[in-house]
């Protein structure tokens, strides 16, 4: 009888006395987590790492079509998510992050570079498995509406909910989110408390502290400090859609530059140094044959009176 008393006082907030409390709202988010085909070791690493610190995450199978994307949101659904974070690999090089709130929208592309694991890192700084995390935005995140629609994905992707599964009621790491160069830099820290050292009475030219009001009750005065854990990466946002995988473009980053543009011009600077080098082989042998030094071919050089053909004739 309690559970049907607790499950009819709930919408409405009210108890049998009459009196209306005030009913909090529950945070109910849920990430699927899964990549594309062809991601590299290190990317399924950084996905293994995004996967332990994110425990209200459900990680599923690899995808196997990189066109119907509107699939993800079957999945989401399947699973009783409402956030999907997909990895979408391409030339088994390239890294491309979706972030989307399904089924609705909106969803934000974006390029991941300088991708670094925990594996890679070996940085002393640890947290407990499950504990929640404190999101640490900078500010230009409200300077604009696109900035403040990626602030708003990131906080339901990466922001653990009270109570969620698989969660432990802790909070000893942050996640900072700071934007430079046009980027979103991703990083993660412990919260280290330390304790002060104790000073020695016996030393030779020291006294020992007084005891303060806090230490007379019992309590330590502790430092905090951060410590990196990892992963860290860089993402570029590219596009923002109105809807969850489709739907209009409502934000485009006009100063994106493909990873494939920028190998294609690094080839055509390599060709471009090669042509120079063969044309001035090609001058230089075509000068040659003008001045008749060539021994084959080009113009014939002129006898003269001191030749051995004139002289010896």
């Amino acid at each position: 009888m309690a559970a049907v008393y607790k499950s009819l006082s709930k919408p409405n907030g009210t108890k049998a006395d009459g009196v209306t409390h005030p009913t909090s709202r529950k945070n109910k988010q849920r990430v699927l987590i899964l990549s594309s085909r062809g991601v590299t070791y290190r990317h399924r690493h950084l996905l293994n790492d995004l996967y332990s610190l994110l425990p209200h995450s459900r990680k599923d199978a690899k995808l196997d079509t990189k066109t119907k994307l509107y699939q993800l949101n079957e999945l989401a659904e399947l699973y009783n998510c409402n956030n999907v974070f997909f990895f979408e690999a391409r030339k088994a090089k390239d890294l491309y992050l979706w972030m989307s709130k399904a089924p609705n929208g909106p969803t934000v592309k974006m390029h991941l570079q300088n991708l670094h694991t925990m594996e890679e890192l070996h940085f002393t700084g640890n947290c407990l498995k499950g504990s929640r995390p404190i999101l640490s935005f900078d500010a230009s995140f409200d300077g604009q509406p696109h900035l403040a629609v990626i602030k708003e994905l990131l906080l339901h992707v990466f922001g653990v909910p009270k109570g969620a599964r698989k969660t432990k009621p802790f909070v000893d790491h942050v996640m900072g989110f700071t934007l430079a160069d046009g980027k979103v830099w991703i990083r993660c820290y412990q919260i280290n408390e330390t304790a002060p050292a104790k000073q020695k009475a016996g030393d030779a030219g020291e006294t020992a502290p007084e005891p303060t009001a806090k230490a007379s009750k019992g309590t330590k005065e502790t430092s905090l400090g951060l410590v990196e854990i990892g992963p860290r990466f860089v993402m570029t946002p590219i596009v923002i859609l109105e809807g969850s995988f489709g739907g209009p473009v409502i934000y485009e980053n006009k100063e994106f530059v493909s990873p494939n543009q920028v190998r294609s011009d690094i080839r055509q600077r390599k060709a471009g140094r090669y042509n120079r080098r063969s044309e001035k082989g090609i001058e230089r042998t075509s000068k040659k044959g003008e001045l008749g030094l060539r021994s084959h071919g080009g113009r014939p050089q002129e006898k003269g009176a001191l030749d051995e053909s004139v002289l010896f004739a």
